[in-house]
Order: structure tokens, then sequence, then C-alpha cells
């Protein structure tokens, strides 16, 4: 049985925690056995202490994550203290819908990016949270940083979880991979998908044409005389990960033209079993209703529609005028990694996404 870490921790002191291995795991892989026995210790992260040489056996320094567990033997594990985060904390506005001590759940505003990366090194949630967590974030992965679990895109509004504690970061890393997760999101479509209820089921991909795009991958098939039948598959990378949406059409709006009937814009539901980049904007548009507004997605800005008028003239003038794919996630459910408490957050769309709905009433 483990005891109790030594409360050893001044300024930057590891935490020692002894143990003393049992019968039952003799010849078991250090690092799972280790990331069994230590609470809110991921294999990953076991694997990388015990190559760091802070893991000794009998006093006896351990490096090795395969070496197998010895009967009765006494480990000792120094954990290093949380280093600095590198990412600088910054004092950025942060819409708060829950926090405790093992995460916060929060409502992102169009415009903020979600990490840093090149060419956006501050300015992100990760900035912010790193000045409204400060010492309250325990260390992911030995960093004292924000765990961040699922992304929002820039242009993308509405509800997130991060994780404050390694506890909360790991059980909601095993929720998201398991797609236990409950996530709705409000999409503006032109057009509207057909049938008006459904599930797209595909891989996807990133596109080799286009490294910022991901795609959906087509699997070719090979005619007599080994040709493909897609002439285009070779843009597409060979593999992709599935990635399945549900969704349901909540109102249409306008027609397309005069003569079809089909409606011009649609108000949609997306549920994600999964989440892959750009999952939502990509399915979308491989059924033929790309988001308003996406700019990378979309073949053009607006919306193509029949009518006429003053209210007619102006939903098309702020359609064309929206700058940014009209996409916001509405709802996240999930069970509480820490207490196993059922939560469940729901956010109204920006001033923005509302006034454009607002205005497609007149098409």
């Amino acid at each position: 049985m483990p005891r109790a870490p030594h409360d050893t921790r001044m300024s930057d002191a590891p935490d020692l925690i002894e143990i003393i291995a049992g019968e039952d795991a003799a010849g078991a892989r250090l690092d799972k056995w280790l990331s069994e026995e230590v609470e809110d210790l991921s294999r990953s992260r076991a694997k990388a202490l015990i190559e760091q040489g802070v893991l000794t056996l009998n006093g006896a320094q351990l490096t090795d994550p395969r070496a197998k567990i010895v009967a009765s033997g006494v480990y000792v594990l120094a954990r290093p203290a949380p280093v600095a985060a590198t990412p600088l904390p910054e004092d950025i506005p942060l819409d708060i819908l829950f926090e405790d001590k093992d995460l916060i759940v929060l409502n992102k505003p169009v415009g903020l990016v979600v990490h840093p990366s090149p060419g956006a090194w501050s300015g992100t949630l990760v900035n912010a949270l790193l000045h409204h967590c400060g010492d309250e974030l325990s260390g992911i992965g030995g960093v004292a940083r924000p765990g961040i679990v699922h992304r929002l895109d820039k242009e993308t509004s509405g509800v997130m979880v991060v994780a404050k504690s390694e506890a909360a970061h790991v059980k909601l890393v095993d929720l998201f991979q398991a797609h236990d997760i409950e996530r709705a999101y409000l999409a503006l479509t032109r057009g509207a998908p057909r049938p008006l209820t459904g599930r797209i089921e595909t891989r996807i991909a990133r596109s080799t044409q286009d490294r910022k795009k991901m795609a959906v991958v087509r699997e070719p098939q090979r005619k007599a005389g080994g040709n493909f039948d897609d002439p285009d598959a070779d843009q597409y990378d060979a593999k992709g990960k599935l990635a399945i949406t549900n969704y349901k059409t909540l109102k249409t709006y306008g027609v397309l033209d005069k003569g079809s009937g089909l409606p011009a814009a649609a108000l949609v539901e997306c549920r994600l079993e999964t989440g892959r980049t750009h999952q939502i904007r990509v399915h979308m548009a491989h059924i033929g209703a790309p988001l308003v507004g996406d700019p990378t997605y979309g073949k053009f800005r607006g919306l193509k529609a029949w009518g006429s008028g003053p209210a007619f003239d102006t939903a098309v003038k702020t359609a064309r005028a929206f700058k940014r794919q009209a996409l916001h996630a509405a709802v996240l459910g999930f069970e509480h990694p820490v207490t196993g408490e059922a939560l469940q957050f729901e956010t109204d769309p920006p001033e923005d996404f509302v006034a454009l709905l607002k205005a497609v009433e007149g098409i």
C-alpha cells in the first residue's frame, strides 16, 4: 500500500512518495505500476519521471520504465515540484461559468486563441488562465500550467472546460477519448443539410494540398488496370481519424431560388461523438451546407437566396459582412472528474451571431 508523501515541499523541494511493492505486483512493468500506485499520475508522466532518474529501488536509482517490479522492494519517488510555465500570465478578462480546485469552465469569446503557437505567443486563453489561477495550478505533467483537454477555434465562441489539477486532467482526457462528453454546437449554414436531420460518419485527415485545412478522406477503389475511381483521392492523406457528427436542423430561412424551394440558410444543432480538428466545419461543407462566413471551407461569403425588399437586402448584407464561421459551442456536459457530480453548462451565442440570426429572418 502506498504511504502518504512526506511534507517536504519548501520552495522547489520535491514530494517524496514511498511505496512498498506487494507480492502481487511482482513482474509488473514499472511505469504502469507506478501510475496505478500514485494518485494523479498518468502513465506517460510516470515514464518521464523514471527516465529523469527520480525513482529509486532500495536506494538504487532506476531509469528504465520497462523494468519489472520487485516484490517487497521499497520504491521512493522524488516527484519534482511544478516548474514555471513558459507562457507568461496576462490579465485578460474571462467569462467563468464554474470553478473549483480541479477545473474551470468558461465561455470563450470570439477572437481568443486557446493555446500559444507561432504567431500567437501572447494574448491567449492559456496566458489568461495562468494569471487567473496563479498558485492554484497544482501541476499538469510537472508543469504549473492549465490542462487544455479540448479546443475551440479562434473564431468559434462557447463553453469549454480546462483542468487545474493533474487528477482532473488525466480523467478529463479519458472522458474525451471515450467520447463520454455531451457537446452541442449551433451553426448557421448556407443552404440546409439534406436530409434535415442525420448522422455524418467519415474519416478526417489533413489535406496534403493545404496543410492548414482538414478534409474528409475518401477511400479510393482500384479499377482494373490500377487506376483510381476518384482522381482527386491522392490530395488526401491515406489515413484519417474517425469523425462522427449528429446534426438536427432547428430552423430554415428563405429559399435558395424561386424554382427549387430549397432553404437558403439553416440553423443547425451539431452534436459531436468525436472531436477532430475543424470537424463540424468540414462535415457541414462535405454535405453541401458550409457554415456562413467560413473563410476556409466555404467557397464564398454571404448567402445565395431569392427575394427582394429592404429586409432581404439587410439579411444578405449582414451575412456577407460576417467574417468568421457562424459556429458556437452551446452545450457542454460531463461528469466531474474528481467528485463525480454531473455537470452541464449552456451558453447563448454572442451578439454578432444573434444579430446574424435576426437578419436572416428577412430572406
